[in-house]
Protein backbone atom coordinates (compact mmCIF):
# COMPACT_ATOMS: atom_id res chain seq x y z
CA UNK A 1 0.00 0.00 0.00
CA UNK A 2 3.01 2.27 0.54
CA UNK A 3 1.22 4.55 3.01
CA UNK A 4 3.64 6.69 4.97
CA UNK A 5 3.87 8.28 8.41
CA UNK A 6 6.20 11.26 8.59
CA UNK A 7 8.18 11.96 11.79
CA UNK A 8 8.27 15.71 12.40
CA UNK A 9 9.41 18.02 15.18
CA UNK A 10 11.78 20.85 16.00
CA UNK A 11 15.52 20.10 15.78
CA UNK A 12 17.06 18.03 18.61
CA UNK A 13 13.83 16.55 19.98
CA UNK A 14 14.84 12.94 19.25
CA UNK A 15 13.29 12.32 15.81
CA UNK A 16 16.31 10.70 14.20
CA UNK A 17 17.10 8.69 17.33
CA UNK A 18 13.59 7.23 17.21
CA UNK A 19 13.86 6.63 13.50
CA UNK A 20 17.12 4.77 13.98
CA UNK A 21 15.42 2.55 16.53
CA UNK A 22 12.52 1.94 14.15
CA UNK A 23 14.51 1.19 11.06
CA UNK A 24 17.67 -0.50 9.90
CA UNK A 25 18.25 2.64 7.81
CA UNK A 26 20.48 4.66 10.12
CA UNK A 27 19.59 8.33 9.87
CA UNK A 28 22.38 10.67 10.88
CA UNK A 29 21.87 11.73 14.49
CA UNK A 30 23.86 14.62 15.92
CA UNK A 31 23.56 17.44 18.41
CA UNK A 32 22.88 20.23 15.92
CA UNK A 33 19.93 21.32 13.74
CA UNK A 34 19.38 20.10 10.16
CA UNK A 35 21.60 17.04 10.40
CA UNK A 36 18.93 15.16 8.46
CA UNK A 37 18.40 17.21 5.30
CA UNK A 38 16.84 14.62 3.00
CA UNK A 39 13.97 12.50 4.29
CA UNK A 40 14.96 8.98 5.25
CA UNK A 41 12.42 6.29 4.53
CA UNK A 42 12.30 3.08 6.54
CA UNK A 43 10.07 0.11 5.75
CA UNK A 44 9.14 -1.03 9.24
CA UNK A 45 7.82 -4.46 10.22
CA UNK A 46 4.57 -4.26 12.19
CA UNK A 47 4.83 -6.44 15.33
CA UNK A 48 2.04 -9.05 15.41
CA UNK A 49 2.19 -11.81 18.00
CA UNK A 50 -0.59 -13.68 16.18
CA UNK A 51 1.79 -14.71 13.40
CA UNK A 52 4.07 -16.62 15.76
CA UNK A 53 1.15 -18.41 17.41
CA UNK A 54 -0.25 -19.47 14.03
CA UNK A 55 3.22 -20.61 12.94
CA UNK A 56 3.43 -22.92 15.97
CA UNK A 57 0.33 -24.68 14.64
CA UNK A 58 0.98 -24.55 10.87
CA UNK A 59 4.77 -25.06 10.81
CA UNK A 60 5.10 -22.92 7.66
CA UNK A 61 8.20 -22.54 5.52
CA UNK A 62 8.14 -18.78 6.12
CA UNK A 63 6.45 -16.07 8.17
CA UNK A 64 5.74 -12.76 6.45
CA UNK A 65 4.63 -9.80 8.57
CA UNK A 66 3.09 -6.64 7.17
CA UNK A 67 4.94 -3.33 7.04
CA UNK A 68 4.47 0.42 7.29
CA UNK A 69 6.69 3.16 5.87
CA UNK A 70 8.16 5.77 8.24
CA UNK A 71 9.76 8.95 6.87
CA UNK A 72 12.24 10.92 8.99
CA UNK A 73 11.73 14.56 7.97
CA UNK A 74 14.35 17.15 8.93
CA UNK A 75 13.55 19.48 11.83
CA UNK A 76 11.22 22.41 11.20
CA UNK A 77 11.81 25.84 12.68
CA UNK A 78 9.78 28.98 13.15
CA UNK A 79 9.35 30.66 9.76
CA UNK A 80 9.35 27.38 7.80
CA UNK A 81 6.21 28.46 5.92
CA UNK A 82 8.24 31.41 4.56
CA UNK A 83 11.24 29.23 3.67
CA UNK A 84 13.26 29.49 6.89
CA UNK A 85 15.55 26.52 7.54
CA UNK A 86 14.77 24.91 4.18
CA UNK A 87 11.15 25.06 5.31
CA UNK A 88 9.51 24.76 1.89
CA UNK A 89 11.32 21.49 1.24
CA UNK A 90 10.31 20.12 4.65
CA UNK A 91 6.68 21.17 4.21
CA UNK A 92 6.66 19.47 0.81
CA UNK A 93 7.92 16.26 2.42
CA UNK A 94 5.13 16.43 5.02
CA UNK A 95 2.53 16.93 2.28
CA UNK A 96 3.57 13.65 0.68
CA UNK A 97 2.90 11.63 3.85
CA UNK A 98 -0.46 10.21 4.97
CA UNK A 99 -0.13 10.82 8.73
CA UNK A 100 2.13 12.72 11.11
CA UNK A 101 4.17 11.46 14.06
CA UNK A 102 4.95 14.67 15.95
CA UNK A 103 7.86 14.22 18.36
CA UNK A 104 7.95 16.59 21.34
CA UNK A 105 10.89 16.95 23.71
CA UNK A 106 9.64 16.23 27.22
CA UNK A 107 12.97 15.80 29.02
CA UNK A 108 15.70 18.02 30.49
CA UNK A 109 19.32 17.53 29.42
CA UNK A 110 21.88 20.35 29.54
CA UNK A 111 24.09 18.42 27.12
CA UNK A 112 21.54 18.58 24.31
CA UNK A 113 20.81 22.09 23.12
CA UNK A 114 17.26 23.23 22.41
CA UNK A 115 16.76 25.41 19.35
CA UNK A 116 14.76 27.91 21.47
CA UNK A 117 16.91 27.71 24.59
CA UNK A 118 14.50 26.10 27.07
CA UNK A 119 12.22 23.08 27.24
CA UNK A 120 8.55 23.77 26.50
CA UNK A 121 6.85 21.02 24.44
CA UNK A 122 3.53 22.90 24.17
CA UNK A 123 5.31 25.92 22.69
CA UNK A 124 7.23 23.59 20.33
CA UNK A 125 3.97 22.02 19.20
CA UNK A 126 2.41 25.42 18.62
CA UNK A 127 5.39 26.56 16.52
CA UNK A 128 5.02 23.67 14.11
CA UNK A 129 1.22 23.88 14.15
CA UNK A 130 1.42 27.56 13.23
CA UNK A 131 3.76 26.90 10.29
CA UNK A 132 1.50 24.18 8.91
CA UNK A 133 -1.61 26.27 9.50
CA UNK A 134 -0.11 29.24 7.62
CA UNK A 135 0.58 26.98 4.65
CA UNK A 136 -2.97 25.58 4.80
CA UNK A 137 -4.39 29.12 4.89
CA UNK A 138 -2.48 29.89 1.70
CA UNK A 139 -4.11 26.84 0.08
CA UNK A 140 -7.57 27.81 1.35
CA UNK A 141 -7.29 31.45 0.22
CA UNK A 142 -6.20 30.49 -3.29
CA UNK A 143 -9.12 28.04 -3.63
CA UNK A 144 -11.69 30.45 -2.19
CA UNK A 145 -10.79 33.08 -4.78
CA UNK A 146 -11.53 30.58 -7.53
CA UNK A 147 -14.94 29.35 -6.33
CA UNK A 148 -16.44 32.28 -4.42
CA UNK A 149 -18.00 34.05 -7.41
CA UNK A 150 -19.40 30.81 -8.87
CA UNK A 151 -20.80 29.84 -5.48
CA UNK A 152 -22.51 33.17 -4.83
CA UNK A 153 -23.82 34.09 -8.29
CA UNK A 154 -23.51 31.19 -10.69
CA UNK A 155 -25.87 28.67 -9.15
CA UNK A 156 -23.14 26.01 -9.25
CA UNK A 157 -24.05 23.55 -6.46
CA UNK A 158 -20.61 21.97 -6.40
CA UNK A 159 -18.94 25.38 -6.15
CA UNK A 160 -21.32 26.33 -3.32
CA UNK A 161 -20.45 23.14 -1.45
CA UNK A 162 -16.72 23.70 -1.94
CA UNK A 163 -17.03 27.31 -0.81
CA UNK A 164 -18.84 26.33 2.40
CA UNK A 165 -16.15 23.75 3.22
CA UNK A 166 -13.36 26.24 2.51
CA UNK A 167 -14.96 28.93 4.69
CA UNK A 168 -15.33 26.50 7.57
CA UNK A 169 -11.65 25.55 7.33
CA UNK A 170 -10.59 29.19 6.98
CA UNK A 171 -12.46 30.19 10.13
CA UNK A 172 -10.79 27.42 12.18
CA UNK A 173 -7.31 28.09 10.82
CA UNK A 174 -7.58 31.83 11.50
CA UNK A 175 -8.41 30.94 15.12
CA UNK A 176 -5.18 28.95 15.37
CA UNK A 177 -6.93 25.58 15.12
CA UNK A 178 -5.80 22.75 12.88
CA UNK A 179 -7.99 21.51 10.03
CA UNK A 180 -8.40 18.12 11.76
CA UNK A 181 -10.53 19.82 14.44
CA UNK A 182 -13.18 20.64 11.81
CA UNK A 183 -15.89 18.01 11.22
CA UNK A 184 -18.28 17.59 8.30
CA UNK A 185 -21.61 15.75 8.35
CA UNK A 186 -22.13 14.65 4.74
CA UNK A 187 -20.02 12.42 2.51
CA UNK A 188 -19.97 15.13 -0.18
CA UNK A 189 -18.48 17.63 2.29
CA UNK A 190 -16.00 15.04 3.54
CA UNK A 191 -14.83 14.33 -0.01
CA UNK A 192 -14.29 18.02 -0.78
CA UNK A 193 -12.38 18.40 2.51
CA UNK A 194 -10.23 15.33 1.81
CA UNK A 195 -9.37 16.46 -1.72
CA UNK A 196 -7.81 19.68 -0.37
CA UNK A 197 -4.96 17.60 1.13
CA UNK A 198 -4.40 20.09 3.94
CA UNK A 199 -1.32 19.56 6.09
CA UNK A 200 -3.17 20.05 9.39
CA UNK A 201 -5.98 17.70 8.34
CA UNK A 202 -3.64 14.72 8.44
CA UNK A 203 -4.11 12.41 11.45
CA UNK A 204 -1.46 13.02 14.11
CA UNK A 205 0.12 11.10 16.96
CA UNK A 206 2.05 13.16 19.50
CA UNK A 207 5.12 11.29 20.74
CA UNK A 208 6.35 12.62 24.06
CA UNK A 209 10.06 11.81 24.25
CA UNK A 210 10.84 11.52 27.97
CA UNK A 211 13.80 10.62 30.17
CA UNK A 212 14.26 7.09 31.52
CA UNK A 213 12.73 7.93 34.91
CA UNK A 214 9.51 9.08 33.21
CA UNK A 215 9.12 6.16 30.78
CA UNK A 216 6.42 4.46 32.89
CA UNK A 217 4.49 7.35 34.35
CA UNK A 218 5.20 10.37 32.17
CA UNK A 219 5.95 13.76 33.71
CA UNK A 220 4.72 17.34 33.98
CA UNK A 221 5.74 18.05 30.38
CA UNK A 222 3.58 15.14 29.17
CA UNK A 223 0.59 16.34 31.20
CA UNK A 224 0.95 19.80 29.68
CA UNK A 225 0.89 18.29 26.19
CA UNK A 226 -2.11 16.13 27.08
CA UNK A 227 -4.01 19.23 28.17
CA UNK A 228 -2.99 21.16 25.05
CA UNK A 229 -4.25 18.52 22.59
CA UNK A 230 -7.41 17.41 24.41
CA UNK A 231 -9.71 18.98 21.77
CA UNK A 232 -7.66 17.89 18.76
CA UNK A 233 -8.86 14.35 18.13
CA UNK A 234 -5.25 13.21 18.50
CA UNK A 235 -3.49 10.55 20.58
CA UNK A 236 -0.38 10.74 22.76
CA UNK A 237 2.34 8.12 23.13
CA UNK A 238 5.04 8.33 25.82
CA UNK A 239 8.43 6.97 24.68
CA UNK A 240 11.95 7.24 26.08
CA UNK A 241 14.10 7.34 22.95
CA UNK A 242 17.30 6.83 24.95
CA UNK A 243 15.94 3.56 26.38
CA UNK A 244 14.79 2.50 22.92
CA UNK A 245 18.28 3.02 21.53
CA UNK A 246 19.66 0.79 24.31
CA UNK A 247 17.05 -1.89 23.57
CA UNK A 248 18.03 -1.80 19.89
CA UNK A 249 21.58 -2.81 20.83
CA UNK A 250 20.48 -6.22 22.12
CA UNK A 251 20.85 -9.07 19.63
CA UNK A 252 18.02 -11.35 20.74
CA UNK A 253 14.36 -11.02 21.61
CA UNK A 254 15.00 -12.70 24.97
CA UNK A 255 17.66 -10.14 25.93
CA UNK A 256 15.34 -7.28 25.01
CA UNK A 257 12.50 -8.76 27.08
CA UNK A 258 14.76 -9.20 30.12
CA UNK A 259 15.85 -5.57 29.85
CA UNK A 260 12.25 -4.38 29.52
CA UNK A 261 11.23 -6.44 32.52
CA UNK A 262 14.03 -4.97 34.62
CA UNK A 263 12.82 -1.41 33.95
CA UNK A 264 9.15 -2.33 34.39
CA UNK A 265 7.95 -2.17 30.76
CA UNK A 266 5.85 -4.92 29.15
CA UNK A 267 6.53 -3.80 25.58
CA UNK A 268 9.08 -1.54 23.95
CA UNK A 269 8.10 1.97 22.97
CA UNK A 270 9.15 1.22 19.40
CA UNK A 271 6.63 -1.63 19.15
CA UNK A 272 3.90 0.57 20.59
CA UNK A 273 4.88 3.34 18.19
CA UNK A 274 4.74 1.10 15.11
CA UNK A 275 1.35 -0.29 16.11
CA UNK A 276 0.06 3.23 16.77
CA UNK A 277 1.35 4.43 13.38
CA UNK A 278 -0.42 1.52 11.68
CA UNK A 279 -3.66 2.40 13.47
CA UNK A 280 -3.17 6.09 12.69
CA UNK A 281 -3.21 5.23 8.98
CA UNK A 282 -6.58 3.48 9.53
CA UNK A 283 -5.04 0.12 8.63
CA UNK A 284 -5.89 -3.35 9.87
CA UNK A 285 -4.61 -6.86 9.16
CA UNK A 286 -6.12 -10.03 7.80
CA UNK A 287 -4.14 -13.27 7.82
CA UNK A 288 -3.51 -16.29 5.66
CA UNK A 289 -2.16 -19.49 7.15
CA UNK A 290 -0.90 -22.75 5.68
CA UNK A 291 2.15 -24.99 5.30
CA UNK A 292 3.80 -22.65 2.78
CA UNK A 293 3.49 -19.45 4.76
CA UNK A 294 1.77 -17.59 7.54
CA UNK A 295 1.28 -14.05 6.36
CA UNK A 296 -0.21 -10.73 7.45
CA UNK A 297 -1.93 -8.57 4.81
CA UNK A 298 -2.72 -4.87 5.18
CA UNK A 299 -6.14 -3.43 4.33
CA UNK A 300 -8.09 -0.25 5.05
CA UNK A 301 -10.46 -0.50 7.99
CA UNK A 302 -13.99 -1.07 6.64
CA UNK A 303 -12.96 -2.88 3.46
CA UNK A 304 -15.15 -5.66 2.10
CA UNK A 305 -14.03 -9.17 1.15
CA UNK A 306 -13.43 -8.55 -2.60
CA UNK A 307 -11.25 -5.52 -1.84
CA UNK A 308 -9.16 -7.56 0.58
CA UNK A 309 -8.88 -10.33 -1.99
CA UNK A 310 -7.44 -7.72 -4.35
CA UNK A 311 -4.69 -6.97 -1.82
CA UNK A 312 -3.31 -10.44 -2.55
CA UNK A 313 -3.84 -10.26 -6.33
CA UNK A 314 -6.03 -8.17 -8.62
CA UNK A 315 -7.40 -11.38 -10.22
CA UNK A 316 -8.75 -12.43 -6.81
CA UNK A 317 -10.91 -9.31 -6.71
CA UNK A 318 -12.00 -9.46 -10.36
CA UNK A 319 -13.12 -13.07 -10.15
CA UNK A 320 -14.23 -13.09 -6.50
CA UNK A 321 -16.73 -15.84 -5.69
CA UNK A 322 -16.66 -16.13 -1.92
CA UNK A 323 -14.41 -15.91 1.13
CA UNK A 324 -13.91 -18.67 3.69
CA UNK A 325 -13.32 -16.99 7.03
CA UNK A 326 -11.94 -18.35 10.29
CA UNK A 327 -11.72 -16.15 13.35
CA UNK A 328 -8.21 -16.08 14.82
CA UNK A 329 -9.34 -17.14 18.30
CA UNK A 330 -11.19 -20.14 16.83
CA UNK A 331 -8.11 -21.23 14.88
CA UNK A 332 -5.96 -21.08 18.01
CA UNK A 333 -8.62 -22.86 20.10
CA UNK A 334 -9.17 -25.77 17.70
CA UNK A 335 -5.58 -26.01 16.47
CA UNK A 336 -6.04 -26.43 12.72
CA UNK A 337 -8.18 -25.41 9.76
CA UNK A 338 -9.61 -28.94 9.53
CA UNK A 339 -10.63 -28.95 13.20
CA UNK A 340 -12.28 -25.52 12.82
CA UNK A 341 -14.30 -26.78 9.84
CA UNK A 342 -15.31 -29.91 11.72
CA UNK A 343 -16.54 -27.77 14.61
CA UNK A 344 -18.63 -25.69 12.20
CA UNK A 345 -16.74 -22.51 13.03
CA UNK A 346 -15.68 -21.55 9.50
CA UNK A 347 -18.06 -19.12 7.78
CA UNK A 348 -18.58 -18.59 4.06
CA UNK A 349 -18.99 -14.92 3.19
CA UNK A 350 -19.99 -13.01 0.06
CA UNK A 351 -19.16 -9.67 -1.52
CA UNK A 352 -20.73 -7.57 1.24
CA UNK A 353 -18.75 -9.08 4.11
CA UNK A 354 -16.74 -6.41 5.99
CA UNK A 355 -13.40 -7.98 6.90
CA UNK A 356 -12.42 -7.83 10.59
CA UNK A 357 -8.93 -7.41 12.00
CA UNK A 358 -7.36 -10.85 12.53
CA UNK A 359 -9.68 -12.75 10.17
CA UNK A 360 -7.95 -15.74 8.60
CA UNK A 361 -9.07 -15.67 4.98
CA UNK A 362 -9.19 -18.06 2.06
CA UNK A 363 -10.57 -16.59 -1.17
CA UNK A 364 -12.34 -18.53 -3.91
CA UNK A 365 -12.23 -16.88 -7.31
CA UNK A 366 -12.58 -17.60 -11.03
CA UNK A 367 -11.03 -15.57 -13.84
Amino acid sequence: MALQCGIVGLPNVGKSTLFNCLSNAKAQSANFPFCTIDPNIGVITVPDERLNKLAELCHPQRIIPTTVEIVDIAGLVKGASKGEGLGNKFLGNIRETDAILHVLRCFDDDNIVHVDGRINPVRDKEIIDAELQIKDLETIDSRINKVQKQAQTGGDKQAKLAYEVLVKFKKALEQGKSARTVSFDTKDEQKVAHDLFLLTAKPVLYICNVDEASALTGNAYVEAVREAVKDENAEILVVAAKIESEIAEFDTYEERQIFLSEIGLEESGVNRLIKSAYKLLNLETFLTAGPDEVRAWTYHNGSKAPQCAGVIHTDFEKGFIRAEVIKYDDYIHYGSEAAVKEAGKMSVEGKEYVVQDGDIMHFRFNV
